[in-house]
């Protein structure tokens, strides 16, 4: 077809939008009164109003984190401006095209910068629709190539919020363990009708230490010897299955609406040495389940289990599970709210996560704090793993000594005798999108820098 200009294209919306008006007024019983058809011409008004699209594009920039701009979005705004012991100030613009650049092909970037470290980041991907849809939509059939050069913290995994997220700046204790990464990936991913769905994917991943972090190999006789950069060459695979499976589509993420049916998860990762400067080999499988359970008038609980195997010997540290631990004032629902950074490491695990909300069983029942419409929360989460000789520093003089903190400080451990376990309760539908918790760290609080309880603050929209 050919581009006729803006008057023919106003002419052919105009005649399309008249045609409508006809089709419709054919079908109805009755015709419109004239009160009727003046809210339609209403409503064309409003949207043709400077100052209604100028609250409707700041409603949407709040709402979803992006601008839009044409063919492309720019965003997330949440993440212009942050700060961390390393970086210093962190400026960030990013962006990426939309279904008006192209319904087949999208891409994603964005530039940082730190003044502390003086020194450029940067992500550049692009994503390839195998089915003509956009990536973004159900059922999703893609492959995608990314690079990416930037901080991370090891043993910081977000979900549904990007890392140097402005709220995220602020965190307790001491938190100078990061590394620079240079990442390189190649992903395929396919969903079907039935909510199952495939990902494989092949990783070249180069982590250099930062802070306080040293990889270093201390013998019993001599010197340490540092090491400055790991390389790792991965291929993975994973199954997921969500029987029945509903959820809200974002910009970013999915929100899943939970049923009764459980959702479970397979992801298996081999590390290839000699390919692609790959300096280890190794198997690591994981496996989870999920579900949702109603207890009538008592609420509900959600039920997370998992565990991992990661097959090997002298595996150094980095590579092998560096349990989630969480050192912002937000409470993370897959993180340990109270575990530090690189505090617990295991190459096999099994953990528990149970969320019961009692939906005001109780509050509801109490003479004006009922009007609040407030919520009750419990929560506990439990880790328990180990960690074999060929993979412990303690015992393999080869691998990579434990971390270290700033104090010279033994700071990275692997489990005793017994879990590591944290249990909160709290108030949610606090001004009807809030939950608080008080969070109270069971066992383990001989371990250096801490802390045994903390007040943590989610967002969170209850209907």
């Amino acid at each position: 077809s050919l581009y006729e200009g803006p008057e023919i294209v106003n002419q052919v919306k105009t005649h399309k939008a008249a045609d409508d008006r006809q089709y419709w007024a054919g079908l109805r019983q009755a015709p419109l009164t004239n009160q009727e058809l003046s809210i339609y011409q209403n409503i064309d008004s409003l949207q043709e109003m400077p100052s209604f699209r100028r609250f409707m594009d700041v409603a949407a920039l709040l709402l979803s984190g992006y601008k839009q701009a044409g063919p492309i979005e720019i965003g997330p705004v949440n993440t212009f401006y942050s700060y961390n012991p390393i970086e210093g100030l962190r400026l960030r613009i990013g962006g990426r095209t939309t279904e008006q650049f192209s319904t087949r092909f999208f891409s994603e970037g964005y530039a940082a910068y730190g003044f502390e470290d003086q020194k450029w980041k940067y992500f550049i991907s692009g994503t390839y629709s195998l089915n003509n849809k956009s990536v973004y939509k159900f059922p999703q059939h893609y492959i995608r190539a990314s690079y990416q050069h930037d901080t991370k913290i090891p043993g910081q995994n977000l979900e549904f919020i990007q890392e140097d997220n402005v709220l995220l700046s602020f965190k307790r204790g001491e938190n100078k363990s990061y590394l620079y990464n240079d990442i390189y990936k190649l992903e395929y991913k396919a969903e079907f009708q039935n909510n199952f769905s495939i990902n494989a994917g092949l990783t070249k991943w180069k982590q250099n230490p930062a802070g306080i972090i040293k990889y270093q190999i201390i013998p019993e006789i001599g010197d340490p010897t540092l090491i400055h950069a790991l390389n790792t060459t991965e291929a993975s695979i994973g199954f997921r299955w969500a029987p029945k499976e509903q959820f809200y589509q974002g910009k970013l993420y999915r929100t899943p609406i939970y049923n009764k049916y459980p959702i479970l998860t397979f992801n298996y990762t081999a590390g290839i040495k000699g390919f692609l400067d790959g300096e280890y080999n190794y198997h690591n499988f994981t496996a989870g389940i999920f579900k949702r359970t109603y207890l009538s008038q008592f609420g509900y609980a959600d039920f997370n289990v998992d565990g991992t195997y990661i097959a090997g010997s002298n595996i150094p540290y980095p590579l092998l599970t560096l349990h989630r631990a969480n050192q912002t004032y937000a409470y993370q629902l897959q993180s340990y709210n109270l575990m530090n950074f690189m505090e617990f490491i295991s190459d096999h695990h099994a953990s528990v996560n149970v969320q019961y909300y009692m939906n005001g069983f109780v509050l509801n029942k109490l003479p004006l704090i009922k009007k609040l419409q407030l919520r009750e929360v419990f929560s506990f989460k439990g880790v328990y793993g180990g960690l074999r000789d060929s993979n412990n520093p303690s015992y393999n003089r080869d691998l990579f000594a434990w971390q270290r903190n700033s104090d010279d400080e033994i700071s990275s451990f692997t489990f005793g005798n017994k879990p590591y376990m944290e249990a909160s309760v709290g108030l949610a539908n606090i001004f009807k999108v809030l939950r608080v918790d008080y969070v109270k760290r069971l066992n383990y609080n001989d371990h250096p820098g801490v802390s045994d309880w903390g007040i943590r603050a989610r967002i969170k929209v209850d209907f």
